[in-house]
Order: structure tokens, then sequence, then C-alpha cells
């Protein structure tokens, strides 16, 4: 059988493997693609019966490496039939019975169709070439994708290499052991306090693993998300970690809408166990636990709040480090409450250009309304939202009714037919 020399492909095999963390043989089957491309376009330059060549037409041949021999050979199976109209496809019977007499038609046999090493050509080898660097790249991102797509939702950690535009972009690992991959870390998902030098080491919060051939990394990494946050306190308190402190819900502004702001995040926490504090466990011995999880995110603000199934202590609990006086929960349908508190405690429940309030209405889930106690009119207050829920029932009523006799018209249709 002939054969086209590829000289050192054992080491090609071998650097491309290492470098790529690729196994050999998603290597071999790489390159062997690639070669099958680029003999397909030698046949297309050297189509002089002006053949329609489909992408479906070279389904038939494939091509076999000589790993030891460090070159490849092109085989073709045909189909034996009794008159040829393709040559590509299709062999004579008389052809194959003059080499081997048991053959019938309708069988197939695999014959060499190795082109000569010159008339390989230097087009042929430049397809292969591109070929081969796009199967590669399309076999790292699959072994990117199946190596952490199980990764998501988790906290790994990451090595700055450089910058591209305004996202960073780190080095990570799935584990010990494994080789690095690159992941984005895009501006939005950045913290304000970090400084992204090369090699500064970060934990990161695996957001995405993206699908697709697009180019760039596969990975987007995040240290805004909240789930960084819950890994840290997670991670920093054995409590959590033995479930009998549990984080109920987390609200985040890492990256506040005014320069002026900081970063900020409130957290709530609860327990079953009558003899545990879950505040005092997440805060630690004179703040230790909680310093860490600052630490690690640069300094940013952290509220932790008891959680309570009482919608009036919760919410008052999430305008910490505020003074509540009263909290009035006006239409717990449309989730609306005004809380009171002294005058001088107003900027403080408030925050800064409203943070404070906004991150309490986000772990709550209510929309909170500060209100001075000494200026608050109960009366009138009391009158508005009365009016207000006489309206909304109202209109659910005309609602109600309208589908109603929505209902009733289908029905009596389909008793007409």
């Amino acid at each position: 059988m002939s054969m086209v020399t590829l000289s050192g492909l054992k080491e090609l095999i071998e650097s491309i493997s290492q470098e790529r963390n690729l196994p050999r043989l998603a290597v071999q089957a790489a390159i062997r693609e690639a070669l099958l491309k680029g003999y397909e376009r030698y046949r297309r330059a050297q189509n002089l019966e002006r053949k329609q060549f489909d992408e479906e037409y070279f389904h038939n041949f494939e091509v076999e490496l000589d790993i030891e021999g460090e070159g490849f050979r092109v085989l073709s199976t045909k189909n034996i039939v009794e008159a040829v109209n393709n040559t590509d496809h299709q062999i004579s019977l008389d052809e194959v019975q003059q080499v081997a007499p048991e053959a019938q038609l309708g069988d197939s046999v695999v014959l060499d169709v190795t082109p000569d090493q010159r008339e390989f050509g230097r087009m042929a080898a430049m397809q292969t070439k591109q070929v081969l660097a796009q199967k590669l790249r399309d076999q790292q991102r699959q072994m990117v994708q199946e190596e952490f797509q199980d990764l998501e939702g988790t906290v790994l950690q990451a090595r700055v290499l450089r910058f591209e535009r305004q996202s960073a972009i780190l080095a990570v690992s799935s584990g010990f052991g494994q080789a690095e991959v690159e992941g984005e870390l895009p501006k939005r998902e950045q913290l304000p306090n970090d400084n992204y030098r090369a090699n500064a080491t970060f934990k990161v919060y695996l957001k995405k693993v993206s699908q697709g051939q697009q180019r760039g990394p596969q990975l987007i990494l995040s240290r805004a998300d909240a789930g960084l946050v819950v890994y840290l306190f997670a991670n920093e308190v054995p409590e959590i970690e033995d479930e009998v402190v549990r984080i109920v819900a987390v609200a985040r502004e890492a990256n506040p809408p005014s320069r002026y702001v900081g970063p900020r995040t409130k957290i709530a926490v609860d327990t079953l166990d009558r003899d545990v504090d879950p505040v005092g466990a997440c805060i630690g011995a004179r703040g230790s636990r909680i310093q860490v999880v600052v630490n690690e995110l640069r300094g940013e603000k952290i509220d932790v709040i008891r959680w309570s199934p009482d919608p009036a202590t919760y919410i008052a609990n999430a305008l910490s480090p505020a003074k509540v006086d009263e909290v009035r929960l006006m239409d717990p349908e449309s989730r609306q409450t005004h809380v009171l508190v002294a005058e001088d405690q107003l900027s403080l429940a408030i925050g800064k250009e409203g943070q404070n309030v906004r991150l309490a209405a986000r772990l709550t889930g209510w929309k909170i309304d500060i209100k001075d106690q000494a200026k608050y009119d109960y009366e009138g207050e009391n009158t508005k939202f009365a009016a207000v829920r006489a309206q909304y029932q109202s209109q659910n009523y005309e609602d109600e009714r309208t589908d109603r006799e929505d209902e009733i018209a289908e029905e009596l249709e389909l008793d007409e037919d």
C-alpha cells in the first residue's frame, strides 16, 4: 500500500497532546479529519471530469494514520456493481473477481486511493493545516465543556493572565492536578476594589460554561455574583456547612450605580437550633469570620441579619443598622409597607443614595417606603390605601367577571356545534 510521508508525526501528536491537554486519541482523530479535508481539496483541484462534489460525496473515504511509519493512507469503501457509474463509489464485479473470485454483487471492498506524495500539493497541505487548527480548537472546547459543566455555580481559584478590552482573562483549574484553562471575567462581573494585576489570584464564581463554537474563553466568571458571598460564608462558618445555620436570602450590589457608593451585601440567616445565634455564628468572635469574607471581597460592606417568618420583623431586621420604630404592612397583596423611623434614623435607613433601603427591599421582596414617624399621618395613609385596595379589588372583580363571561360564551358555542 502506498503512503504519504509525514515526518515527525509521532512527536507532533505528543506535543499537541501536552500543549492542549488533549488525549492522544483525540489529537489523532483531529489529524485524520484534517487530512481527509486536505484530500478533498486535492481531489477538487484535480477534478478533470468536472464532477459535482457535494458535502456527502466523500462520506465513503477515510484516512488511516501510520504512527510508527510516520505517514497516512487514504482508503475508499466501494460498492461492487455490474456497471460502474461513479469510480469513487463503485467498482465492477469483473475487476474485483480477478483478485477475489468469491466476491458478489452488492458486496463492498476497501481500496487504497492514496495520492502520490508529490501530487498531494501545497494547497491541500495548507487546507489540512487550517482544518487541523480548527478541529483541535473544537476538541479543546469540548473537553473544557465536559470538564467544567458540572462545576457551574461553584467557586474556583483563578489567576490573572491578561486583559482583553475591558475583560480580565484568568487561568482556572477544575481541581488538583488538572491543567489550567482560560476564563473571562467581564467588566460587569468585576469588583471596583479589586486589583487585577498579572498573576494576582482570586476566588471566582463560575457563572456559565458557554456552548457553541464562538471564539474566546468558554468560562464566564464572576466576582460580583451573590453566589460568591454564599460560598465564602459556607466555607468560613462551620455551622452553615453542618446545616445548623442556613442562608435564606442574599441581596448584593457589587457595582453600585454611583461611584460615590461602595459595594454592599445583605445576607439573611436562620437556624432551627434555639441554642445557636445564626448572626453571631456568621460574624464570629470579635468579627473574625466575617472579616475573612470582607477581606476576600476587598472591603465590601456586609450586613448579616436574622431572618424571620414575620414580615414586619424581617423588614425591620433587613434595614439594619437603622433602628426601626414600626413596620406597617399596608397592602400584603402588592407587598407594600411603610417603615416608621425617628428623624435621626432617616438617612441611615435610606442609606447613601438609597442603597440600604434598596437592598432591604430586594432581600425581603417588599416595597419599602421609609417615613418620619413624627410627621406620619396615620389616618390619611389608611384612607389612601383603603381607596387603592378598593380599586384593586374592583378591577380584579371586573377581570374575573369578563373571564367568566368569555368561558360561558365558549361553552355555548361548543353546545351549538
